[in-house]
């Protein structure tokens, strides 16, 4: 089993910046590909990025490549989301989240494990 809690979500004017945690208790860190999802009022969930146990290898939706930055320190359990030129439309609840290897990339959400219990980021104009 493996734990999840992302925390760092808050209100930022657009052009703003954030930077989403995660941390993880339980099993091993490491041998999971880490990612995130968002959820807007109204919408469906939606992948944000992912990436694998090395971090070398990184998946952005398109409409936050070049913006959004995933990382991770193994050491510490913990992955990140660094948000930087937010946009209104990126408003939503961010929900980070765990799978095996295969799901490396996979958009849909039935290819994760876990998740964590969400984070707010609103996106003022």
């Amino acid at each position: 089993q493996v734990q999840l809690v992302d925390s760092g979500g808050g209100l930022v004017q657009a052009g703003g910046s954030l930077r989403l945690s995660c941390s993880a208790s339980g099993r091993t860190l490491s041998i999971y590909v880490m990612g995130w999802f968002r959820q807007a009022p109204g919408k469906e969930r939606e992948f944000v990025s992912t990436i694998s146990w090395s971090g070398g290898s990184t998946y952005y939706a398109d409409s936050v490549k070049g913006r959004f930055t995933i990382s991770r320190d193994n050491a510490k359990n913990t992955v990140y989301l660094q948000m930087n030129n937010l946009k209104p439309d990126d408003t939503a609840v961010y929900y980070c989240t765990a799978g095996p290897p295969q799901a490396m990339g996979a958009m849909e959400e039935s290819e994760y494990e876990y998740w964590g219990q969400g984070t707010q980021v609103t996106v003022s104009s």
